[in-house]
């Protein structure tokens, strides 16, 4: 089913969140593992989310509906980028984390990995503290087409392990959209499961 992505809100600061009574999917993940690539990609457009060649670009929360399918995908700021400051890293962890807890409207974080790397430690302080709040986590594995089908098993039974079972860890690729569709049916099924979207008939 076609899809499209449409920036409707974004947010600097606490107070500036609310206003968006759509049920949400969170993307999160490193500063460098490539969220707007995969958002203007899942949108099909190129310069939807700007891309930059300098990591930690993303310093606000940009929520992006899905129509027809009534629901938004939050674009959480980048963490780990060491050359910000560290009172702008806090910050940014702030508000990330006022978003993650007791948000009614959030059924679940995607969050992004890289294929090439193995697990880093902030990836893995992240995805444990989505555990302890009970979020469901879909993994993707990001810039998947840098890595050969062998390391990329490789990495999917690593990322399996560590979050308990469960779905495989999704391989992706922006530059290739090697799964593309794959990731849209699990964005839906992450809404599904908690009372599904407003608007959006069964996926055929």
């Amino acid at each position: 089913m076609n899809r499209t992505l449409t920036i409707v809100k974004t947010a600097f600061l606490a107070d500036q969140m609310g206003g968006v009574e759509l049920p949400q999917v969170a993307l999160a993940g490193r500063s460098n593992v490539g969220k707007s690539s995969l958002i203007n990609c899942l949108a099909g457009r190129r310069q939807l989310a700007k891309t930059s060649a300098t990591p930690g670009k993303t310093r606000s929360l940009n929520y992006y509906e899905v129509a027809p399918q009534g629901y938004c995908l939050v674009d959480l700021p980048g963490y780990g980028y060491a050359r910000c400051s560290k009172a702008e890293r806090d910050k940014w962890a702030e508000l990330i984390g006022l978003y993650l807890r007791d948000n009614h409207l959030l059924r679940g974080v995607a969050v992004l990995l890289d294929c090439r790397l193995d697990p880093q430690q902030n990836d893995l302080t992240l995805t444990s503290y989505l555990q302890h709040l009970r979020l469901p986590i879909t993994a993707v594995l990001t810039k998947a087409d840098k890595c050969s089908q062998k390391e990329r098993s490789q990495r999917q039974r690593q990322w399996g392990d560590l979050l308990g079972g469960g779905e495989t860890p999704l391989a992706f690729s922006a530059k290739t959209g090697l799964g593309r569709d794959a990731l849209w049916r699990r964005l839906d099924a992450l809404i599904n499961a908690a009372g599904g979207a407003t608007t959006a008939p069964a996926e055929p």
